[in-house]
């Protein structure tokens, strides 16, 4: 009896533990691709594809060909680096103003033909002469120089007699090249005798191309084989120190430069002692447009030069006119003249007027020779002045 209640009770045991066993054994899980395979189909129908990043994949940089689109990163934009200037090699001086001819006579034909008119008429009596004055000082030649011509004139007419077309104008040539006095120093001191360099300020009022005038001068010494420093001392405008920056990089000169409002004495003494620490050939200061009318601004001018003499000697000081001003450019450069040693004029603008008697008058009035001209607004159009091409030019036209 007890033993066939411990068989039955064994057999339950036993089938509790098999029917266990079989009820909590876990379901088979389904295969791993099978669910990427599902969400890819999805994604396929709503047209956008999701990639999981990998361990070689990083999210901003979907895998190449899985079609994935990831949101990237905004470039850092690249910041070029500037340019530099490039360095011109401007033509040199000699032979400029030859060149330059045809513009200049364009402008002064007017005053050279009618010069010639006059005096080869058939009647040369007080009247034709008054009106031969009359048209040089009209040009600007001044009234004692015009004088002077219409006596000499007269005088030669009388003794020689003839007057031919080419007698007249070799009379009118002669007597004007003794005016304009063609065996002058017109040479700009761009090299000093001792062992330094040559010290250059450019004056003028504003307006009369002196800036300008600065920088092409600097083109003229490179074109000739120098080497020169421009000291921007026109701080009172920024302009004009951005204007001689920019034709300094065009030829490779150093500009020295400060703040505007800086003392321009101060950049003129540091243009002179950049250019001795170079052992450049030549330093252009760049002085402010003094109004000549205002007794301080062209006292500090004379400040300018005394700052600069504590370092160097000055050689040139250069005052630009503007050649159509006439009596005005006159007037200025008697005042600038009393303040600074003026040692020679650049007549700017001078293709631009048939009244280049200024030249004639100028050097009369001051006893200081015209040395460069400007014959255009092109950036080699600076010229060493000669007196027989601009009385050519005068007389012949093109």
């Amino acid at each position: 009896m007890d033993y066939t209640i411990f068989a039955v009770a064994t057999f339950i045991v036993a089938l509790l533990v098999f029917g266990g066993v079989f009820l909590i054994r876990p379901r088979r899980s389904e295969p791993p691709q099978q669910q990427p395979r599902q969400e890819e189909q999805a994604t396929a129908d709503s047209g956008t594809a999701v990639a999981e990043p990998t361990e070689t994949e990083s999210a901003e940089e979907p895998a190449e060909g899985s079609g994935a689109v990831a949101e990237a990163e905004p470039a850092t934009p690249a910041t070029a680096e500037p340019a530099a200037p490039e360095v011109e090699t401007p033509p040199p001086s000699a032979g400029r103003m030859v060149r330059l001819r045809s513009r200049l006579a364009r402008s002064q034909n007017v005053l050279g033909r009618g010069l010639l008119n006059l005096l080869a008429s058939d009647k040369l009596d007080d009247d034709t002469w008054e009106e031969i004055e009359d048209t040089l000082v009209t040009a600007d030649v001044g009234v004692e120089s015009a004088t002077a011509i219409v006596e000499n004139l007269r005088t030669k007419v009388k003794v020689l007699g003839s007057r031919t077309q080419d007698d007249v104008r070799q009379l009118l040539r002669e007597e004007l090249l003794t005016q304009i006095d063609p065996n002058a120093d017109r040479a700009v001191r761009t090299r000093a005798e001792t062992d330094r360099p040559a010290v250059i300020m450019v004056v003028g009022v504003n307006g009369t191309g002196k800036t300008t005038t600065a920088g092409k001068l600097a083109r003229v010494l490179v074109g000739d084989g120098r080497s020169a420093v421009l000291g921007a001392a026109d701080t009172f405008r920024a302009a004009a120190v951005d204007q001689l920056e920019t034709w300094g990089n065009r030829v490779g000169a150093p500009v020295v430069r400060k703040d505007e409002g800086a003392d321009p004495g101060s950049v003129a003494f540091d243009a002179v002692a950049r250019a001795t620490e170079d052992g450049a050939d030549t330093v252009i200061i760049d002085t402010a447009g003094r109004l000549h009318t205002k007794t301080g601004l062209m006292d500090e001018l004379g400040k300018v030069k005394r700052v600069v003499e504590k370092k160097s000697d000055v050689d040139e000081v250069l005052l630009v006119l503007d050649a159509t001003t006439g009596q005005n450019g006159l007037r200025q450069a008697q005042v600038f003249s009393e303040v600074v040693n003026i040692t020679g004029i650049v007549l700017t603008k001078l293709d631009g007027t048939a009244k280049g008697g200024i030249v004639l008058q100028v050097q009369r009035e001051l006893g200081v020779p015209v040395k460069l001209v400007g014959l255009g607004e092109g950036a080699d159009d600076l010229a060493p002045f000669d007196p027989e091409t601009f009385v050519d030019a005068i007389l012949d036209g093109e």
